[in-house]
C-alpha cells in the first residue's frame, strides 16, 4: 500500500496497512506527514513531560501517553470509518473506555504539542481549531527552542489563554487543581 496522494480520501484503515515506520495524521482531510523526527530538545521537553504527569496520576484514574500514540477525535472505532487522526506528543484520557489497544478513541482530556520549526503553523491554528471543535479540556503549546508553554483552558466551547509560562514560572495544571509543574525540570539543561 502507498502513501495518499493528495486530494484522495485516506481511512485510518488503510493508513494501518502502510509500513509501521510511516507516520500520518489526517485533520480535516488534509494528510499531514509526521516527518522529520523530533528533535533531541523536543524529545527531552516530552520526556520531561512525561515524567511530571505520569507520576502524578500514578494510581489515578487518568493516564497520559506520549507520542507516538493515534488519537481518533470522533467517537467512531471501525477504522474504515475514521477519516480523522492525530499524534499528538502528549494526551492525558481520564474516560478508560476510550483506549484501545492500538489507539485512543475520542477526545482526550488534556493534549501538549511540542512545536518544531515544520510544524509551528499545524500546531498553532490547524490543531489549536481543531482541538477546541472536538473539546479537548486544555491545550499546551510547548517551545523548546524559546523555553514557554501557551496554556489554553476550554470555556464555553471556545480556547481561552490562561497564559504563557516560561522556564521559571510553574504552571498549575487546570484539569488537576493540586497539580503545578515546575518548568526548570522540564527545560532542564542536557548534561
Amino acid at each position: 500500500m502507498r502513501a495518499p496522494e493528495k486530494g484522495q480520501p485516506f481511512t485510518y484503515a488503510q493508513y494501518m496497512m502502510l509500513d509501521e515506520d510511516v507516520r500520518y495524521e489526517v485533520i480535516d482531510g488534509q494528510v499531514f506527514n509526521m516527518s522529520p523526527v523530533p528533535t533531541p530538545k523536543h524529545q527531552a521537553v516530552q520526556r520531561e513531560l512525561l515524567v511530571e504527569f505520569a507520576t502524578y496520576l500514578r494510581g489515578k484514574e487518568c493516564t497520559v501517553f506520549g507520542a507516538p500514540i493515534d488519537v481518533c477525535l470522533a467517537d467512531r472505532d471501525d477504522p474504515e470509518q475514521i477519516r480523522e487522526w492525530v499524534e499528538p506528543d502528549l494526551v492525558v484520557v481520564c474516560d478508560k473506555s476510550k483506549i484501545r489497544e492500538k489507539r485512543i478513541v475520542g477526545v482526550p482530556d488534556l493534549v501538549v504539542e511540542i512545536i518544531s520549526k515544520s510544524t509551528v503553523r499545524k500546531d498553532k491554528i490547524v490543531k489549536f481549531h481543531r482541538y477546541e471543535r472536538a473539546g479537548v479540556k486544555e491545550y499546551w503549546i510547548a517551545d523548546p527552542m524559546n523555553e514557554t508553554i501557551d496554556v489554553y483552558v476550554l470555556e464555553e466551547g471556545r480556547f481561552r489563554h490562561q497564559g504563557m509560562y516560561v522556564r521559571d514560572d510553574t504552571i498549575p495544571v487546570r484539569l488537576f487543581p493540586e497539580l503545578a509543574i515546575e518548568l526548570k525540570n522540564v527545560f532542564a539543561e542536557e548534561e
